[in-house]
């Protein structure tokens, strides 16, 4: 899973049948501190995130397609949650 912040929206208006009905946000990775930590990604939107929440997504596939559509839709990420807290057990080497 990924720690990230959504940072935009995309919008289409001819899109693949599997997309009717999805919102698609630019995700920004983050690490705990909210810094960015990786190239942003385009994420389908599960769970009502909008521009400037902390959320979890999922890049992979198979688990995107699970929870949005059939085996043969081509989603790649997903928002699966979004985060109200981050905070660290303190763990040192």
């Amino acid at each position: 899973m990924i720690l990230g912040k959504v940072i935009g929206t995309v919008v289409s208006t001819i899109k693949l049948e599997a997309y009717i009905g999805t919102k698609v946000l630019i995700v920004q990775p983050v690490d705990a501190n909210g810094r960015v930590s990786g190239n942003s990604f385009l994420s389908v939107d599960a769970v009502q995130a909008g521009v400037g929440d902390l959320v979890l997504a999922s890049r992979e596939g198979n688990t995107a397609r699970q929870l949005l559509g059939t085996d043969k839709d081509p989603f790649h990420s997903v928002i699966l949650a979004i985060v109200d807290q981050v905070s660290s057990g303190g763990f040192h080497e």
